[in-house]
């Protein structure tokens, strides 16, 4: 198996932080989608706890054909698909978990998808770029706290488990990476639709050194003054950014 570029593919080769990162996933009470599982260096650990409850979901053909071989009681359940473009319920209808040491080129993609899912997803073991996952687990009044840490934690508990060194991949990435856990929790959004609260997250980050005053002019609503207005958006806690959302959102 030689990993493909095009594809982000760096495969993890030590064994016991596979372990660690399995472990993560406390029991077997729900079905578990794997995403990306290449050389299945995740899956020998999850395979004997799941069984018929893993689901391996791989867009490499290649990384198809030996995860068949090696694990031939998951055959049925290994598919040949994009993540990205997968409706996950013809997968897992009822609830179910993720695991996965995520493509760097497209992490933030697949956790987006994850959040639009997250009705039937209540948790997530995944290795990203550390960067990547220090900033979606960074609270406020912190650089690297953004529109990632803030749409993320508006439905997830986000937890940083341990970071993870390059050489332990094969070819070794340039950063090192950050396993994080995702824990499903249920906020009030005061009947607002979840994609204006990400309207205003993203038009208040995209000019992170502005003002809100400033940086939500774009946003369509009548002239108003708020005291949030005086504060730039790293300043906001999840809380905040809902409370703005609903104050915007009725006066549109």
């Amino acid at each position: 198996m030689q990993p493909k570029k095009h594809l982000g593919q760096h495969f993890l080769t030590d064994k016991n932080i596979a372990r660690k990162i399995t472990e993560l996933i406390s029991d077997e009470s729900l079905p578990l989608l794997e995403i990306g599982p290449g050389t299945g260096v995740l899956t020998q650990f999850l395979a004997p706890r799941f069984q018929s409850n893993l689901h391996l979901v791989e867009i490499d053909s290649e990384s198809v054909a030996f995860l068949k071989e090696k694990f031939p009681t998951l055959v049925a359940n290994i598919h040949h698909c994009d993540f990205l473009e997968t409706n996950l319920l013809d997968i897992c209808p009822s609830p179910f978990r993720v695991v996965g040491n995520f493509p760097y080129n497209i992490s933030s993609p697949i956790l987006f998808k994850i959040i639009e899912n997250r009705e039937s997803i209540p948790m997530v073991v995944g290795m990203f770029q550390k960067e990547v996952a220090e900033r979606i687990a960074a609270k406020p009044n912190n650089k690297q706290y953004g529109i990632l840490s803030v749409w993320t934690q508006l439905f997830y508990k986000v937890n940083y488990c341990f970071t993870v060194p390059e050489h332990l991949f094969f070819p070794p990435p340039t950063v090192k990476s950050g396993v994080i856990t995702l824990t499903r929790i249920h906020r009030d959004l005061n009947n607002l639709p979840p994609e204006f609260i990400l309207q205003v997250i993203k038009t208040a980050f995209n000019q992170r050194r502005k003002t809100l005053r400033n940086s939500l002019k774009s946003i369509n609503v009548k002239e108003i003054d708020l005291p949030e207005f005086s504060k730039r958006p790293e300043q906001l806690c999840v809380e905040d950014f809902i409370q703005l959302a609903e104050k915007l959102y009725n006066r549109e």
